[in-house]
């Protein structure tokens, strides 16, 4: 039986109706099976297309994944690796911990990510701290057994080698042979190689520190010495007792790490240096082997992020020349960004806000330069290139800026016109194989949970990947009844700017009724909120608790062009609660909402903005929960804090009037103070600080803090406590759920 006739014997899309509607419970939410439905990760298409390989979570434990496998010809699926069977439960480095939080997959267990050889015939699998291999029916290798730990594990391009980072080392061996260092035991502890230092993890997207050349020949290898980096003693509280950690932060205007790169042999270790100019203080943000190896592109941003200069280097020698240059708009910074390709006839496809929106270009081999795309949106993924047929596939918001789809381009013809390959109505992320031959989309929306398919390279559905159809076999089912879509509009700000709105309402409103809205936010850069896409059950429970759930897309968000999101450069902590404020006020229009019951909740930057606005708006907001705030962004991290707020050293003021310790005074409304009591990202110093100052000042607010949690305070268990803690803490203030 073909694959497609097989997989779409499943139910048709859609929603069946309930047989027995129950009610919906944070106890449930929480739970396994997730009422998300089935979960998948990782999906990849092998490289000649034979299989298509996912991270799958199991039915009895939602956070650990096993690696599967779909025969794309006859339709069967299969458990490649038995994450139970094959993993030794070892206890993960702290490293390996350290990097999964930077990548927000800190609670997941199990496999988190593999590698396909690019011969296609084995799989590199990381697993409680060592390596494995396997091939497509299964059968297991073990490469590793240390208790050190491999992080940044690689099969080479040619597949001739495996490589990995050790205690700062990075060592590489012949698949068979034991793997050796192949650069330096420094005496110096703070020098590592081959490894991403923390801003570029946590910041920059970039969480490697080698690259190897597409022929196997050579390794581009990142040396950083972190020495000149201020040490910041970190105190980690748990249930059970409190460790302190003296770990290298680059605090906002402080030093960051010393950047070299080299240019490795992984059979003796013989390096060159490569050339990344004179000066020091700088980000080395991306590295790039051109197809053929004969030249190695490196990305270097100035400290202000205000250039990024793409250097071309010479393998043999090190020497670098400038490529071309990137340069910011005035009071704006430069985005990194990951949807680039060089191509195999020298050319290379960029991205580039050079016009003021997020758009294609491609650059020719003679240097000159031509716009793929134009107008008022934002292409917010490169998915894939078809070379021979000269089509680029990408991901934007062209036709609204609440549903990203999928787009091909001849981009070989001056002029061509972007062709929609997808469904209107959904949120879709795509990514293809290599050669751009198949396509994998995702997609969902307010009333579809996360779905993926393989479809041809028009959009067109092959087959089922993850259909989670909502029939009666999905865990939501039971509680469809309940279930209501959100509505999506504008409003007009202040100044005249129109803002997104997201609303979900109770069901059966009661006609000349008040009620109280839990106004969700977010609000800082890069994390478009407002979209359309499966919201989950949490947001529903709250609405079925009696509650408007209402959240807004303030500027400072990158998703409707540079204007709109630069008003934020240097003044952090304004124009946001500027367009917050407006997001009330606009509430207070409306005759079925209460006024005076208007909750604001966020979490980290949301957080922040919690404090801001109680601060600037005594008595507009009823209540504010302000979970891991950011107080003061001194303690924040350089790459982050500087791109938007400048160098504090140089700018001050901007940075006293940004914290929250600024006209904290003036909160008067209630307030719950939330964090995790071992965070590393938004460390509790910064609401130990916030709440020394609101008790110096005679202020009363609540305070929950959680031992041994970091940055996610989440669990089956302690979810539930943390938002029965926000739910109490609403009732207590008379913000309670329901109609008045």
């Amino acid at each position: 039986m073909r694959l497609s006739s097989l997989l779409l014997s499943a139910a048709a899309m859609g929603i069946a109706s309930p047989a027995m509607a129950e009610p919906l419970t944070l106890e449930r939410i929480f739970q396994s099976p997730s009422l998300n439905g089935s979960s998948v990760r990782g999906v990849q298409l092998s490289p000649d297309g034979s299989l298509l390989t996912m991270l799958r979570g199991r039915e009895d434990d939602q956070t650990r994944y096993d690696l599967w496998a779909l025969d794309t010809t006859s339709g069967e699926w299969r458990m490649l690796v038995d994450s139970e069977k094959v993993g030794t439960g070892a206890e993960l480095t702290e490293a390996e911990k350290m990097q999964r939080e930077r990548a927000r997959i800190g609670s997941l267990k199990g496999i988190v990510s593999y590698q396909w050889s690019d011969d296609g015939s084995q799989i590199l699998v990381p697993l409680d701290g060592d390596l494995y291999l396997t091939d497509l029916e299964g059968n297991v290798t073990r490469l590793t057994e240390s208790k050190e730990g491999e992080l940044n594990p690689k099969i080479s391009p040619e597949g001739n080698y495996v490589s990995f980072v050790r205690k700062g080392q990075l060592f590489v061996g012949k698949i068979g042979e034991e793997p050796r260092a192949i650069t330096p035991d420094e005496l110096e502890k703070n020098v590592r190689w081959g490894e991403a230092e923390f801003v570029a993890q946590e910041e920059m997207g970039r969480l490697t520190g080698y690259w190897w050349s597409p022929d196997d020949r050579k390794l581009a290898v990142q040396r950083f010495d972190e020495t000149p980096v201020r040490i910041v003693t970190r105190t980690s509280i748990g249930g059970g007792g409190t460790t302190t950690y003296d770990q290298r932060y680059p605090l906002a205007g402080t030093d960051n790490v010393l950047v070299d790169l080299f240019i490795v042999d992984p059979d003796t270790g013989e390096r060159v240096e490569v050339d990344l100019g004179e000066e020091e203080d700088i980000y080395l943000a991306r590295v790039n082997w051109a197809p053929d190896g004969s030249a190695l592109y490196v990305q270097r941003q100035n400290r202000a992020q205000t250039v990024l200069d793409m250097l071309k280097v010479d393998p043999a020698t090190g020497k670098s020349e400038i490529f071309f240059t990137e340069k910011a708009a005035e009071g704006h910074w430069t985005n990194l960004s990951k949807d680039y390709k060089f191509l195999d006839d020298g050319s290379l496809l960029w991205w580039s806000e050079r016009d003021g929106y997020g758009h294609l270009y491609l650059r020719n081999t003679d240097g000159s330069w031509r716009q793929l795309t134009k107008g008022e949106w934002v292409v917010k993924g490169l998915d894939g290139v078809d070379q021979d047929k000269g089509i680029v596939y990408f991901t934007a918001n062209r036709e609204t800026p609440l549903e990203g789809h999928g787009y091909s381009l001849d981009y070989r013809t001056p002029g061509a016109e972007p062709v929609l390959l997808t469904t209107p109505g959904y949120a879709h992320g795509i990514s293809m194989d290599k050669k751009a031959q198949r396509m994998i989309i995702s997609r969902s929306n307010d009333m579809t949970p996360g779905q993926s398919f393989l479809a041809d390279t028009n959009g067109q559905r092959i087959a089922w990947i993850n259909e989670n159809a909502l029939d009666e076999d999905h865990p939501y089912h039971p509680y469809l009844d309940s279930h209501e879509p959100a509505e999506y509009g504008t409003f007009t700000a202040s100044d005249g700017t129109e803002l997104d709105y997201m609303m979900i309402k109770p069901a059966n409103m009661e006609p000349g009724k008040k009620y109280p809205v839990f106004f969700q936010h977010y609000g800082g850069p890069h994390a478009q909120q407002v979209a359309q896409g499966w919201k989950g059950a949490l947001w529903q429970w709250i609405v079925d608790q009696g509650y408007i759930f209402f959240e807004i897309e303030n500027r400072g968000g990158n998703y409707r062009g540079v204007e709109f999101e630069k008003p934020i450069y240097r003044a952090m902590g304004g124009i946001e609660v500027d367009d917050q404020r407006d997001g009330a006020n606009f509430l207070k229009t409306l005759d079925y909402v209460d006024g005076d019951r208007i909750a604001t909740n966020g979490w980290s930057y949301g957080g922040y903005l919690t404090l801001k606005k109680l601060a600037a708006d005594p008595g507009l907001w009823a209540a504010g929960i302000a979970g891991a705030p950011v107080s003061m962004w001194e303690l924040y991290d350089t790459h982050y804090t500087e791109r938007y707020m400048g160098d504090p050293r140089e700018v001050p003021e901007a940075y006293e009037k940004s914290s929250t310790l600024y006209k904290a005074e003036n909160i008067s409304d209630p307030l719950l103070l939330i964090h995790g009591m071992s965070d590393d990202n938004v460390v509790l110093d910064n609401s130990t600080a916030m709440a020394a100052k609101l008790q110096e000042a005679a202020i009363p607010f609540q305070m929950m803090f959680y031992p041994g949690y970091t940055h996610r305070v989440g669990g089956e268990k302690i979810s539930v406590h943390l938002w029965t803690t926000i739910m109490n803490f609403l009732k207590q203030n008379g913000v309670e759920g329901g109609p008045r």
